[in-house]
């Protein structure tokens, strides 16, 4: 568990030009900051003032707005924060200067007519003046050991400032991206007022002294961060496509046929972060970990099933591409063939570096035209060949992002690739990985590997103060019930305050928990109060009673009240519910309702209404034809395993039900399968068939292509006697 940090030395006044008093800093765009840090009457110090200054003679105006003949993006990754008019970090793409009416009325950018107003030329002296009072708020909060996480948050700030200026330092392209920037300018100049407020009363060193505002400046940080990372994902994405297309079509031609796993990156999938004042303490560590190369390479985020990791991977994945850092992220996942398979996740990794990196794609690309077959090499080959070298001949700067590792198909004792990671770990050390996964023992072996070891920080997500924990679920029911309130009629007072006490109680550590909780309460057609009483008095009389629950048992008694209320006591359909979950938890690729009736031999009007009876368990959609899976991996691991699901009414037996899923593929392949049923013209290859996709799916149905897929990978699952069955 990391230990206590150090404190950082933060100056920002140190570099300031001879001549200057400590206490006046000039501000970016002609500001000063002046205050009275170290008062001679024993009193409190003066309040922050932020003031014009005189430009000196022959200084020229900054340009306005859009009006520059170049872009300039910051180079940040050190986490320097430059001022304004230090041109030595930025790059340089040159782009024609446009003549005056040009800008005024009939320029494009990206296509699209420029529409401008005065916000563009608030924007600038709003950027210097909210970044000259970060720097002074800084500078006080820099000598109190205690508020070091508020610094290490306005140095984040601070970048992000830059960052965002830059972009400001573009024209608009559209309409809708002016409205964007118009609410941004509104949002940073409010929280300006509010963070100015604190800065002027009876001296700021007072208020940081006796540690009254601390929360409230965090809040307002943090608001700040917010607005400024809102604007940067929407500004940043449409850059990143917009580079994407302009990649020479052969070279694009090789990255999207080259094998990888698709919808592997964090903007696929669950859309979950975390909830804005929640896990504040590992969020902020990460945050500094990513912008300080000067800390070790790696830094594995370590927890059970169920206490986040996803989602806070999401969320560094997000603040990072956010920043600018982030060059790749893969999260893996047992319910998709290719994204547990390890030999897509380094092919993957590298076809987004080269989509990110102009100089790595080049590089790359060269070595995959020199050997088409790179990505069925070894692993060792593959990050070899496909991510080390062109990272070294580069000589980029960024951070990768692989979550869940645990869920990969892995049988080697130690972990496969972070033992090929150990041995290149060194070769290449302006990269960082940040990785998540479950303490499972090959995890554990990989990172204990001496080469690994020296180069990992490790936070273990299980092991937080209990205090801190309670504290973001209880933000977390809040502001959830608080959302169904408003969607709801007559739940005024709901929930009370000892319903939220017991339901953090029972989650015991475990987001995964409140999420469920939240999904069963909030089901369109039940009344969430009673679904809240109903929950907490069944969970009361059952055999923990009233004990603080812990690990597993918190989910196992969860997940069996939910399954308990939704199938009651009929025991009549409990062979077509195993059946229909057991589809849901053990298919080689999630199966949507209307393919697991047709796989099952069940009609498929039953099994729509059968899995819409446990909502909370599954992700789930109104169309029968979309894909149905479980909403998180902790419940096929309970509902497979006799230990934790105690009642054999909901208990899958895997082998049984592999059988059945095996039975029902044999027989739809011997019923529809046909000699040449897409009609292909003879002695053509595959490949030169230019319409195979859309012939393929007009002739072969989901259940069919199933079966022909993944019959074997259920008979792999069975038992030697149920083989045995079916072998003749």
């Amino acid at each position: 568990m990391p230990g206590k940090k150090s404190k950082k030395s933060f100056k920002p006044f140190a570099n300031l030009p001879l001549g200057i008093p400590a206490n006046i800093a000039i501000g970016p765009l002609g500001f000063r900051v002046a205050m009275n840090l170290n008062p001679t009457d024993g009193g409190n110090p003066e309040p922050l003032r932020i003031v014009p200054c005189e430009r000196e003679s022959g200084a020229q105006e900054p340009p306005l707005a859009g009006t520059s003949n170049t872009v300039a993006i910051p180079d940040l990754e050190q986490g320097d924060r430059p001022m304004r008019g230090d041109t030595s970090h930025v790059k340089q793409e040159e782009k024609p200067v446009m003549k005056q009416k040009e800008r005024d009325h009939g320029d494009t950018t990206f296509g699209a007519p420029i529409i401008r107003n005065n916000v563009e030329e608030e924007a600038l002296s709003g950027f210097s003046s909210l970044r000259s009072l970060l720097e002074a708020v800084s500078a006080v909060y820099a000598s109190h050991e205690e508020s070091i996480a508020v610094v290490t948050k306005i140095e984040g700030l601070l970048s992000r400032v830059a960052l965002i200026d830059a972009l400001f330092a573009t024209p608009p392209g559209n309409a809708p991206e002016l409205r964007c920037r118009d609410e941004v300018i509104r949002n940073l100049k409010a929280i300006e007022e509010r963070l100015r407020s604190y800065a002027e009363e009876p001296g700021l060193q007072w208020f940081v002294d006796h540690v009254k505002h601390d929360e409230d400046v965090y809040r307002v940080l943090e608001d700040l961060r917010e607005t400024i990372f809102q604007y940067q994902m929407v500004q940043l994405t449409r850059i990143d496509n917009q580079g994407f297309n302009t990649v020479d079509p052969d070279e694009f031609a090789i990255l999207v046929n080259l094998r990888h796993a698709k919808d592997a990156e964090y903007r696929h999938g669950n859309p979950d972060r975390c909830l804005k004042g929640t896990r504040r303490t590992i969020l902020d560590e990460i945050e500094l970990w990513a912008r300080d190369f000067h800390k070790h390479s790696i830094y594995w985020l370590n927890g059970l099933a169920g206490t986040g990791k996803s989602t806070i991977a999401r969320t560094v994945a997000e603040r990072i591409f956010a920043d600018g850092q982030l060059g790749a992220s893969f999260f893996c996942s047992r319910d998709f063939e290719d994204r547990r398979n390890l030999q897509f996740i380094f092919p993957t990794i590298a076809i987004q570096l080269a989509r990110r990196y102009t100089e790595f794609r080049s590089i790359f690309v060269s070595l995959v035209r020199l050997d088409p077959d790179i990505v069925h090499e070894s692993l060792y080959g593959q990050m070899d060949k496909l991510i080390v070298q062109p990272l070294v001949k580069s000589a980029i700067s960024t951070v990768i992002v692989v979550d869940a590792l645990d869920e990969c198909e892995d049988d080697d004792p130690t972990s496969a690739i972070l033992s090929v990671l150990g041995q290149f770990v060194n070769e290449i050390p302006k990269v960082k990985f940040f990785i998540t996964g479950r303490p499972e023992p090959h995890i554990q072996n990989g990172f204990h590997l001496p080469l690994l070891a020296n180069a990992t920080d490790v936070f273990f997500l299980h092991e937080v103060e209990p205090g801190q924990v309670k504290g973001d679920m209880q933000l977390f029911y809040k502001h959830h019930c608080s959302e169904i309130k408003g969607r709801r009629q007559g739940l005024d007072h709901w929930p009370t305050e000892e319903q939220l006490d017991h339901l953090c109680e029972r989650a015991a550590g475990l987001f995964i928990y409140g999420v469920a909780t939240v999904r069963f309460i909030d089901q369109k057609t039940k009344n969430p109060e009673k679904q809240l009483e109903q929950l907490l008095q069944s969970q009361e009389s059952g055999s923990e009673g009233r004990i603080k629950l812990r690990g597993n048992m918190t989910l196992n008694s969860l997940y069996m009240t939910i399954l308990q209320m939704a199938f009651g006591d009929d025991e009549e359909d409990d062979p077509k519910v195993r059946s229909v979950l057991g589809a849901v938890v053990l298919a080689a690729n999630p199966l949507s309702p209307s393919t697991i009736a047709t796989l099952l031999g069940f009609d498929p009007r039953d099994i729509f209404p059968l899995l819409s009876s446990v909502p909370s368990l599954l992700i789930l959609s109104n169309d029968i034809n979309q894909p149905v899976q479980p909403f998180h991996k902790s419940f096929p691991d309970f509902i497979v395993d006799p230990a934790r699901c105690t009642n054999p009414r909901f208990r899958i037996n895997p082998p049984d039900q592999h059988m059945e899923i095996l039975i029902g593929c044999l027989e739809l392949m011997n019923k529809k399968l046909e000699q040449n049923m897409c009609g292909l013209p003879d002695g053509v290859a595959n490949s030169e068939i230019s319409d195979l996709k859309q012939r393929t799916e007009r002739n072969i149905d989901k259940a069919l292509e199933y079966a022909c897929r993944s019959w074997h990978k259920h008979l792999d699952n069975t038992t030697s006697d149920q083989k045995s069955k079916i072998t003749p």
